[in-house]
């Protein structure tokens, strides 16, 4: 009986000492966790270096496409008037190659209080600025060898965020961070501008899974395409709508007109910047054998200034398109490189196309064509054309088209 007694003690104290030590414990590593995880919810996303090393990325990229590597407020005149804040991302995405990559880029949200389930958000793609770093539209500022073609856009991105959508503007692939700009190479624009939707949400801004895709020339370009891949490149948001304004498109079309273009002009600086562009993914594109000897002398000029630099008369402005291609280069694999850059895309989500009849850089006729295009691969599309308006202006001209169609797809968040 001493014996059981004595067993029975033992027991309560082994007892006794158990559940004081697991009180104890669990509670300060409780604690230490909590404290941790606080601190790390307080401290918010990674902010990014300032300047430059901005659009340096860490050696180790975060796993995955669409990931924010870091961020911070805005300078120069990126930030957009109406809005309560402008960050400059850097994020994730991937090139057509496979590569992982970090591509930069802006994200401006509204003023007032999100809306239940976020910001409704528009991911524009910008038109043609160059292929140099400085001519990144993250990279704006005041005066600067850029700024008319990217500052054209901020009355109606305001009107758009009075509207109440977050705006996210991506740089594109290799446009202000390391490695080439594979422009208008659909598939990498594309990506850019998902992607950055995506980190968007990471911002700690209330921002919707349900978006919008716009974009002009180039970006109108990167818009369709954006459109024909979000499905599945970025399955867990909802793209409700495309707007394409003055799609850059046709470029083998293009391409077989340049011959009899023998006056000089600026198409020319664009058109070697698209051989620039598709070497970037195409390898096959060797430019010493395909440039005439009039070229050569300005490749080197495309990864150091922008298209205001390069289409004037003392560069690349000052020669024809004609001489664009040596004479004899077999350009059948070109054409075909070319061809696969046309943004005759099938999506679920309506796309609205807007042209203007005075457009020069992208001639109606085009765009007559891809509408044609889309239309004939089951797309649901309003093709908008407004009388007497020119490539730029086409995006001040159709912005009540635009704010109604954002409207009728997704109501913004005022």
């Amino acid at each position: 009986m001493n014996r059981l007694r004595a067993v029975l003690v033992a027991l309560a104290m082994l007892l006794t000492a158990a559940l004081v030590f697991q009180a104890a414990q669990p509670l300060g590593a409780d604690a230490a966790t909590s404290s941790k995880q606080k601190k790390k919810a307080k401290k918010g996303p990674k902010q990014g270096p300032a300047g430059l090393k901005f659009y340096q990325p860490p050696k180790k990229l975060p796993a995955g496409h669409g990931k924010l590597i870091w961020q911070r407020k805005a300078g120069g005149t990126v930030p957009l008037k109406s809005g309560a804040s402008t960050k400059l991302v850097l994020y994730t995405s991937t090139s057509i190659s496979g590569k992982r990559i970090a591509v930069s880029g802006s994200v401006t949200v509204p003023k007032g209080k999100a809306p239940k389930g976020g910001w409704p958000i528009v991911s524009y793609g910008h038109g043609t600025t160059g292929i140099a770093d400085k001519c990144a539209p993250s990279r704006n500022t005041a005066g600067g060898v850029a700024e008319g073609y990217i500052s054209y856009t901020d009355p109606v991105m305001n009107k758009w965020l009075q509207a109440g959508y977050a705006v996210a503007r991506t740089d594109y692939q290799g446009l202000g961070t390391p490695g080439d700009h594979p422009f208008l190479v659909g598939k990498a624009a594309g990506r850019g501008v998902l992607d950055i939707v995506r980190a968007s949400r990471q911002l700690g801004y209330k921002i919707s899974n349900r978006f919008l895709i716009a974009g002009h020339s180039q970006g109108g370009h990167a818009a369709l395409f954006a459109a024909g891949q979000a499905s599945k490149w970025t399955p867990e948001l909802k793209l409700r709508g495309t707007v394409s304004y003055a799609p850059a498109s046709h470029f083998k079309t293009q391409a077989q007109v340049l011959p009899s273009l023998t006056s000089p002009n600026g198409l020319t600086a664009l058109a070697t910047l698209l051989v620039r562009g598709m070497t970037v993914e195409y390898p096959q594109i060797d430019p010493q054998a395909a440039l005439s000897d009039d070229i050569l002398p300005f490749w080197p000029d495309t990864r150091t200034k922008c298209l205001s630099e390069l289409s004037v008369p003392t560069s690349l402005g000052g020669i024809a398109p004609s001489k664009l291609i040596r004479e004899g280069y077999d350009v059948t694999p070109l054409y075909g490189i070319l061809d696969a850059q046309n943004p005759a895309v099938k999506t679920a989500a309506p796309v609205l196309l807007a042209q203007g009849t005075a457009d020069s850089t992208t001639p109606k006729f085009l765009t007559d064509l891809l509408n044609g295009e889309l239309v004939g691969l089951g797309d649901t599309v309003d093709y908008k054309v407004y009388e007497g308006v020119d490539h730029g202006g086409v995006v001040a001209a159709a912005q009540d088209d635009v704010l109604d169609f954002f409207e009728s797809r997704l109501p913004g968040g005022k």
